[in-house]
């Protein structure tokens, strides 16, 4: 019977898992969880035996103890992209993660250790012309060189576009463009504002999520490896485009299926417990 409770348990955990992929279906950068199980402690009745002169060795016998879930995986592969024609919206084909951070613009960026990463690229520019999420906090970036290079050396600032900028666009390169309007000798002429910095982890499965669609470094993810889209493995950027959630509902609602039908399995075996206990308690009469 308790072998049973277990089985409830870790398929009605199954079955959270499953209800929050498809909850998130359509979120914008949604990755995808999966739950596996392992089986519990076993009861030994008796151990296995080596061989003698007369007899073969036996082998132990163990009733099992029942399951466990042994993990929940994100499974951060990537997705379809769809193309919104937003000049702010940027997919990451590829390895790699957006950089954003909650702090005062006015103010050094932060260590790396209160960074937040997504995947979501739907971005807006505040009316200081800085480059955010919709939630407000501040996408990280890279000045530019005098030759029009990132300045990588210079360590990671906050996007911010100048005032009178208009055409804004993102090349595949991270590059943040505009055209200037600020009435100087650069006026009508397409600037760079600086460049979008995308991080890497050793283990980008190891990633916490935050909600809002933000994770965060753990020990298991490893330090993160910040720098420009398309260099040192880094994926590249779609401008005009949002990478969608890897949710795929086939495969979720045959989980869903699995997990119901466990569950079901294992209700039956607590009835049928119930109904030989039922049984031992009549012999009384």
């Amino acid at each position: 019977m308790y072998s049973a409770i277990s089985g409830l348990k870790a398929h009605q955990t199954m079955l959270d898992v499953t209800a929050n992929n498809l909850a998130n279906a359509n979120t914008v950068g949604y990755k995808a969880s999966r739950t596996t199980f392992a089986d519990s402690l076993s009861q030994s009745i008796r151990g296995a035996a080596g061989p003698t002169a007369e007899t073969a060795g036996t082998n132990a016998a163990q009733v099992g103890l029942g399951v466990r879930v042994s993990s929940i995986d994100n499974l951060v592969g990537t997705s379809a992209t769809q193309m919104t024609g937003n000049p702010t919206d940027v997919a990451l084909q590829g390895e790699g993660w957006f950089s954003v951070v909650r702090a005062d613009p006015s103010a050094p960026v932060p260590a790396n250790g209160s960074w937040s990463y997504t995947r979501a690229g739907n971005f807006t520019t505040t009316a200081t012309g800085h480059l955010t999420t919709p939630d407000g906090l501040y996408v990280l970036g890279y000045g530019v060189t005098g030759t029009g290079t990132p300045d990588v050396a210079g360590g990671p600032r906050f996007l911010q576009l100048p005032a009178g900028a208009s055409d804004v666009a993102v090349g595949s390169d991270g590059s943040v463009s505009y055209v200037d309007h600020s009435g100087g000798p650069l006026d009508g002429t397409r600037q760079t504002a600086g460049f979008i910095a995308v991080s890497r982890f050793p283990n980008q499965a190891g990633l916490q999520r935050q909600g809002g669609n933000l994770w965060s470094a753990t020990a298991n993810s490893g330090a993160p490896t910040t720098d420009t889209p398309g260099v040192n493995g880094n994926g590249a950027l779609i401008s005009g485009a949002l990478e969608m959630s890897n949710v795929d509902l086939a495969s979720e609602f045959t989980t869903m299926i699995s997990a119901q039908r466990g569950f079901q399995a294992n209700s039956r075996v607590i009835t049928v417990a119930d109904d030989m206990l039922q049984e031992v308690v009549n012999m009384k009469r």
